[in-house]
This record gives C-alpha cells, sequence and structure tokens, in this order.
C-alpha cells in the first residue's frame, strides 16, 4: 500500500507541473506571440535531447543497441506519421484560429501522453526499488518536466489553442502518467520491464517525428535573419537543458 500511495501522490504531483503555463496568462498578447515562436524552437530542442540524450542512451544502457531498437524507433515515426495523416484527414486547410486548430499542436499533445506514460511508469518503478528511490525519480522527473511543460504549452498556444483551453489539455495529457504508473503497480515491475525495450525507443522515435516534421518546418517559416538566429538559441537551450539534466538524475 505504501508503494500505491506514494506512486500515486507523486504522479499527481508532477501532474500539476502541467499547469506552469499559468506565469505566461499575464502577458500582453502582442507580446506573447512574439514569445511563442521561440517556445516552438526551445521544445523542439527539448524533444530531440529528451531522445538523444535520456531515452536513447537509457534503452542502450539496458538492451544494447539491437536491430529491435531500430525497428522500434522507425515503428515510433511511422506510427505517428499515421496518426498525423488521420489528423490532417480531419482539418481542412482553413487559416489557424482558436477554432481551428494547426494539426501539429494535436501531435505535440499525443507526443507529451506518450512521454507522461514513461513518467509514470518509472516513477513507479522506482518506488517498488526503495521509497528513497521513488522519491529521487520523482524528483528527476520533476526536474526534468518543468522545461519540458513550458515548451509544450507554448507549442499549443502557437497551434491555435486558447491560454484556457491549452492549459485544460496539457493536463489531460500530464495524466497519462497514471496509466504508466498503473501499469506498473498492477502487474508489477518485473513483468512491466518486457515493454520497455519496445516503448522507450518507440517513444523516441514518436519524439523525433514531432520535432523534425512538424515544429522544425514551422520555425522555417520565419525567415528575418535576427529572428533565425534567436530560434536557434532557443533551441540549442532545449538541449542544452536535457543534457544538464543527466547530472541530477
Amino acid at each position: 500500500m505504501n508503494v500505491w500511495t506514494y506512486s500515486l501522490l507523486s504522479v499527481f504531483i508532477v501532474s500539476l507541473i502541467s499547469f506552469v503555463g499559468v506565469f505566461v496568462l499575464g502577458i500582453k498578447a502582442e507580446r506573447l506571440k512574439t514569445l511563442l515562436i521561440y517556445l516552438v524552437s526551445f521544445s523542439a530542442g527539448a524533444l530531440f535531447g529528451d531522445a538523444f540524450i535520456h531515452l536513447l542512451p537509457e534503452i542502450a544502457k539496458n538492451q544494447g543497441f539491437s536491430l529491435n531498437v531500430s525497428l522500434s524507433i522507425l515503428g515510433g515515426i511511422i506510427i505517428f506519421f499515421i496518426l498525423e495523416k488521420i489528423i490532417h484527414w480531419q482539418h481542412c486547410h482553413l487559416p489557424i484560429t482558436t477554432t481551428h486548430v494547426h494539426p501539429f499542436s494535436y501531435m505535440n499533445l499525443v507526443g507529451d501522453g506518450v512521454h507522461n506514460f514513461l513518467d509514470g511508469a518509472i516513477i513507479a518503478a522506482g518506488y517498488f526499488v526503495s521509497i528513497p528511490a521513488g522519491i529521487a525519480t520523482t524528483l528527476a522527473v520533476v526536474l526534468h518536466e518543468i522545461p519540458q511543460e513550458i515548451g509544450d504549452f507554448g507549442v499549443l498556444l502557437h497551434g491555435g489553442f486558447s491560454k484556457g483551453k491549452a492549459l485544460a489539455l496539457n493536463f489531460l495529457s500530464a495524466l497519462t502518467a497514471f496509466f504508466g504508473a498503473l501499469l506498473v503497480l498492477i502487474i508489477g515491475v518485473e513483468r512491466s520491464s518486457l515493454v520497455e525495450p519496445f516503448l522507450v525507443p518507440l517513444a523516441a522515435g514518436g519524439f523525433i517525428y514531432i520535432a523534425g516534421s512538424d515544429l522544425i518546418p514551422e520555425l522555417h517559416k520565419e525567415t528575418k535573419l535576427s529572428k533565425s538566429i534567436i530560434q536557434l538559441l532557443f533551441f540549442i537551450l532545449g538541449i542544452a537543458v536535457m543534457f544538464a539534466l543527466i547530472f541530477v538524475e
């Protein structure tokens, strides 16, 4: 019962980080519009950094970088390609408004949901080891989630969601962490580890797809040199933050 209580409480606390977007609610609309594309840059860098600095090294350390891992990464890319095709089929080519949202925002929500699912599973697995290990894992996830959620919120706003709807959807996406935690709690850490060799690289493939095919093209719509340089700096900052987190995990 201690493992269940600590795991679910920790996941709930981590889910609340999705409301980090409230800090931008007071920013004037014109100022916020200027900042959003840089948050998209940051989010793209963070997604690439998460995939290449955290997820892939973790699976390589535990399982080795086998053909199955490569196929799982490609599977993630294919799955997210199919998902985006389905989303595009449901959207006509109307201008982006608060009632007609850009498809890349939905893709980002799906990717964030997968990410949070993994976080919940990791937290529960940590508590199976020991309570201190679970708390340490939760702290690492919290530090990881703060910059990620800031970028995700910016992507949703840039894609056409209103501030309130972006906050609500970001929180709903965060709640998928409960499903990850419950998977581990119900079937046990040993059996849940059987899906890791497939789920983690699949998620990495999804993050690579979203950052490379959805967010990067959005950044290329800006051609002004000064703004492009700032975009590059935010992109590098997203990667740098993910790299820095390896020292606190």
